[in-house]
């Protein structure tokens, strides 16, 4: 073996062992000198509120503090926070996955492989611990039970055309949700953009952001839609609210796991590493009200595995294409307008 090989040999060597991961006890012990942990988490920041509380107690000494939003206000505000080199954020976690390609592709993400790494389903993991998948969700249909029966609930998207739903339907904008986008696409790739003209004729409403969304149909305001969060639908059901999912009998579940990251340039590296290791724990991963990306994890409320329902999991590949997205965009915002709804998200 030459002196070059060898020295090539013993990099690589020293990239696996620092590439470990390490204790909790041994991050924590790290972590609790930073003291802090920013998150900027998209959807409202009361979401993350109760893990918070958790790891703050599990890990005395690390104050934290949530930054709630949409991603198109946290990604141009991290951007600018990097271009300034006064970076705030230590996690960062939204569905915009097109962000995290981004900012991998630009070098500024501190790839992390947490204990458990392996576990994960290398259909939404990073190959490179980029980015790490909290969880993986899905679009489905869900109806208001005091409005509907269950045998009337429409369950594809030709059903959301019945006479009798004129009025009573609700989503957000898909030009302004990329969820939302992505379970339009996915319809309109199946049954042509002729769907979206049958649709706008139902007299739908638009609203901005799934929460509204979920109120909407709990409170039987709306009768039924086609873009709810599912795990949102089964935790308002498990609490005893008028609403439940209409499992599609044949149209494709949209999918994806939801990526976050830590920055190199973060001010508490060590304390962003310390709550992914330990949210990504299996004991976190089945109490978090979705799927997870662990395959030693069982789903939750009782379903099936994810990847044994008929889904769609090409998210990525549609939202790192700009030229499709961006006409996209411009296509549903012709038959939905701009958004009128804007009014926070807590």
């Amino acid at each position: 073996m030459n002196k070059v090989v060898a020295g090539a040999f013993a990099l690589m060597v020293l990239s696996a062992l620092s590439a470990q991961a390490e204790s909790l006890d041994e991050l924590y012990a790290k972590a609790k000198t930073e003291g802090a942990l920013h998150i900027y988490g998209g959807g409202p920041a009361r979401l993350y509120e109760g893990w918070i509380k958790e790891y703050e107690a599990r890990f005395p000494g690390i104050k934290v503090t949530i930054t709630g939003g949409y991603a198109g206000g946290l990604a141009p505000k991290i951007d600018k926070e990097l271009a300034a080199n006064k970076v705030e954020v230590d996690i960062v976690t939204f569905q915009a996955v097109q962000e995290f390609v981004r900012w991998k592709k630009e070098g500024v993400l501190l790839p992390f492989k947490m204990e458990g790494y392996e576990a994960l389903d290398p259909r939404f993991r990073d190959p490179d611990g980029a980015f790490t998948p909290l969880g993986v969700f899905a679009i489905a249909p869900a109806y208001n039970t005091r409005l509907l029966n269950a045998e009337d609930a429409p369950r594809s998207a030709a059903d959301f055309l019945k006479p009798q739903l004129r009025g009573k339907l609700i989503t957000a904008y898909p030009a302004d949700d990329d969820a939302t986008l992505f379970a339009f696409y996915t319809i309109v790739k199946k049954y042509g953009w002729g769907f979206m003209d049958d649709y706008m004729k139902q007299q739908p409403k638009f609203i901005q952001g799934h929460l509204g969304v979920v109120r909407s149909i709990g409170s039987g305001e709306s009768a039924a839609t086609f873009d709810m969060m599912l795990h949102h639908t089964m935790v308002e059901k498990s609490e005893g609210k008028a609403i439940d999912v209409a499992f599609p009998t044949d149209d494709p579940l949209p999918i994806w796991g939801q990526p976050a990251a830590i920055f190199k340039a973060s001010p508490h590296p060590n304390a962003a590493r310390l709550y992914l290791q330990w949210y990504m724990a299996k004991e976190q991963q089945a109490r978090i009200g979705t799927w997870s990306a662990r395959g030693d994890v069982p789903p939750p409320f009782g379903l099936k595995p994810i990847l044994e329902y008929k889904v769609a999991n090409d998210y990525a590949e549609i939202f790192t294409n700009q030229a499709l997205l961006l006409d996209l965009r411009k296509r549903f915002e012709h038959y939905t307008g701009e958004v009128k709804t804007i009014g926070g998200i807590r």
